[in-house]
């Protein structure tokens, strides 16, 4: 069964998180450092190990909705990353998803477990898509 494969896209890293191959659960994966490999390759890698159908992508939105300037980075980040993958790219508003990942960062902080605050962050958004595809 597939999974599903979430991007946190930042400037510097790009937060993964992966569904089960049931699509009812996310769990952080990974970060990627933009300054250190290639994002789009390391994605497509991903993809592939995981056996991923769709991947789900946060958009960063003003408290009103509109887009914002690292909104429209991100949208410029998947038009490249959509031209070497061949499934649906699919976007999330990630609107305080940040706070979300911030309560379980501090639960992880008391259990003294490494930081993965963007693995984390990708976890939410794709838990927020698994939990509305479910209600559809």
């Amino acid at each position: 069964m597939a999974r599903t494969l979430a991007l946190d896209v930042g400037d510097r890293r790009i937060g993964v998180a992966v569904s089960d191959t049931t699509k009812l659960i996310a769990r952080p994966l990974c970060m990627i450092d933009r300054k250190r490999e290639d994002a789009i390759a390391r994605v497509v890698a991903l993809v592939a190990e995981y056996a991923a159908d769709e991947v789900v992508v946060g958009l960063p939105l003003h408290a009103d909705g509109r887009l914002s300037a690292q909104a429209q980075q991100v949208q410029a980040f998947v038009e490249v990353l959509s031209t070497h993958l061949q499934m649906p790219i699919r976007w999330v508003d990630e609107r305080y998803t940040t706070q979300d990942a911030k309560q379980i960062l501090a639960e992880v902080r008391r259990r003294r477990q490494p930081d993965h605050d963007d693995a984390i962050a990708a976890a939410v958004i794709l838990q927020r898509y698994l939990d509305e595809s479910k209600a559809q």
